[in-house]
C-alpha cells in the first residue's frame, strides 16, 4: 500500500457539506497531499487551491494516478462513488460515512476482493501516520510519530489509546478503524499483515469490542502469523447482557446456549487472546505498560 507524504488524495463528496469540506480543509493542513476533489456538478470550482471535479475520471486524467480517495458523500451514494473510484484506478479507498446500506457494502466488498482494492470503513476516521498523512477525521492533537501501530473498531477508542500512547512518551506509526457499521470492507488480518510488514512499526496495539467474531479471528492469526509483539485491548466486558448497544459492530445478544458455542461471548473473546499469549489491557492507560514491556522484552 502507497502511504505516503507524496500519495496523491482524492475527496470524494468535498462540497457536498460544511462539514465535508472542513475535513477536506482539515486533511491539506496536515500536509496531506490532496490532488483533487469530486462533486457532481460542481466542477470547474477550486477551494483553497484543491480543483473540484464532477467526475473522478476527469480528475485521473487531469492530475493524473491517484493512490487513495476519501468519500465523504451521503450514505446512498458511497456505493457509486466507490465503484467509480475503482473504476478509475482507485486501490485504496477510505470510507468516512456511517450507515452505508448493508447489500451495498456487499456489492463493494465483492468488487473490492475482486479489484484487490483495499476499504476502509464504512464509519471510519480513516487513517494516520503521524505529521505525514491524515485520511479522514483522526484528531491531530492525539498523535505523535513513533513505534506503535493501532488497528480498532472504534474511532473514540483509537483517539483515546492514542493519547495513551502519546503521554507515555511512545507514540504511533500509523492509526486505522476499520469502520465502526456491521459490513466493512477491510479485516483486522489485513491490517494486521500490513502492519507487521511495515518497517517503522514496532509493536502492535488491537483494539476490539463486544459483539462479532472478528477478535477471535485476529487472535489466531496472530499466533500463527504475527511477528511483532502485539497488545489487545478489548471495550465492553462489562456490558450488559440482552440489548443492543452503541454503534452497529457491537451488536449485544442475550447468551444462548448457540451463540457461546460459536464463540461470541467476551469471555470466550478473551479466552482466544490468552490462548494465543496476547496480553491483554484491562483499560486503555495500561496499554503503554504492557507494550514497554514487550518492547523492552524483544
Amino acid at each position: 500500500m502507497n502511504l505516503t507524504p507524496e500519495s496523491k488524495v482524492l475527496i470524494q463528496g468535498i462540497t457536498e457539506s460544511p462539514a465535508s469540506t472542513l475535513v477536506g480543509l482539515m486533511m491539506k493542513a496536515y500536509g496531506t497531499n490532496v490532488v483533487a476533489g469530486v462533486s457532481p456538478g460542481r466542477g470547474q470550482q477550486e477551494l483553497e487551491g484543491i480543483p473540484v471535479f464532477d467526475l473522478v475520471e476527469q480528475a485521473v486524467a487531469t492530475v493524473g494516478h491517484i493512490d487513495t480517495t476519501v468519500i465523504l458523500v451521503e450514505p446512498y451514494w458511497v456505493l457509486d462513488a466507490a465503484l467509480e473510484a475503482i473504476a478509475a484506478g482507485i486501490r485504496q479507498i477510505a470510507i468516512v460515512t456511517e450507515g452505508v446500506p448493508p447489500l451495498d457494502m456487499v456489492r463493494l466488498v465483492r468488487k473490492a476482493e475482486a479489484t484487490e482494492t483495499l476499504v476502509i470503513g464504512p464509519n471510519s476516521p480513516g487513517i494516520i501516520v503521524p505529521n505525514k498523512l491524515l485520511l479522514g477525521t483522526h484528531p491531530k492533537e492525539f498523535y505523535t510519530p513513533g513505534p506503535v501501530g493501532i488497528i480498532s473498531r472504534s474511532s473514540t477508542l483509537t483517539y483515546e489509546v492514542a493519547l495513551e500512547l502519546t503521554n507515555a512518551g511512545l507514540g504511533q506509526s500509523m492509526a486505522v478503524c476499520i469502520g465502526c457499521d456491521a459490513i466493512v470492507g477491510s479485516s483486522f488480518m489485513q491490517w494486521l499483515q500490513i502492519l507487521d510488514e511495515d518497517e517503522t512499526t514496532e509493536a502492535i496495539v488491537l483494539v476490539g469490542e463486544v459483539g462479532g467474531w472478528s477478535e477471535q479471528a485476529a487472535a489466531s492469526y496472530i499466533a500463527e502469523a504475527i511477528d511483532k509483539p502485539v497488545v489487545a485491548y478489548l471495550a465492553g466486558l462489562y456490558a450488559p447482557k440482552g440489548p443492543s448497544l452503541g454503534h452497529a459492530g457491537i451488536l449485544i445478544s442475550s447468551r444462548t446456549a448457540a451463540r457461546t458455542a460459536f464463540g461470541v461471548t467476551a469471555e470466550n473473546k478473551m479466552a482466544a487472546f490468552e490462548e494465543a499469549n496476547i496480553p491483554v489491557a484491562s483499560r486503555p492507560s495500561e496499554v503503554p505498560k504492557l507494550i514497554n514491556k514487550l518492547l523492552k522484552k524483544n
